[in-house]
């Protein structure tokens, strides 16, 4: 996939929307394609969270204890929580088609951006903006 491309998938996302294409082009560098078979468990719950994944293609259904909560289609992305910290993962991601992801692990990611403090800024802002946002949904968090 051409850096071009990838920049365009990552401004989409909102975690990185804030980023400039010159940032974007940082964070792009560090990712990796990865590709999964239908039926193969991309994450599993319970694991240390490493990384982001943002499917290029195909798509996945998230399971809890076993029992489907959600699905996924090309676009659509998780793990961006696990790019900050290493908690273990709240559950099972698995192909239900071939799936085509883009990747990015945590060390390569913040080795990438911590030469940046603009980019960190960004995604902080951008984090404490989510934040905000689920504090005032219904039933959302309180202060």
């Amino acid at each position: 996939m051409a850096e071009t491309d990838r920049v365009e998938l990552l401004s989409s996302v909102p975690l990185f929307s804030a980023l400039s294409k010159r940032q974007l082009k940082g964070v792009a560098a560090t990712a990796l394609e990865r590709t999964f078979q239908p039926g193969e468990t991309i994450v599993k719950q319970g694991d240390k969270g490493i990384g982001f994944y943002l499917l290029l293609s195909g798509n996945a259904e998230v399971l809890r204890a076993g029992q489907k909560v959600g699905s996924l289609s090309t676009g659509q992305f998780f793990g961006e929580m696990a790019l900050v910290d290493e908690q273990p993962r709240t559950a099972d991601v698995k192909a239900t088609s071939a799936v085509r992801c883009l990747v990015l692990n945590r060390w390569e990611f913040w080795g990438a951006v911590g030469q940046d403090p603009e980019i960190i800024r960004a995604l902080f802002v951008e984090t404490v903006r989510r934040l905000r946002a689920a504090q005032t949904a219904p039933g959302g968090l309180t202060e």
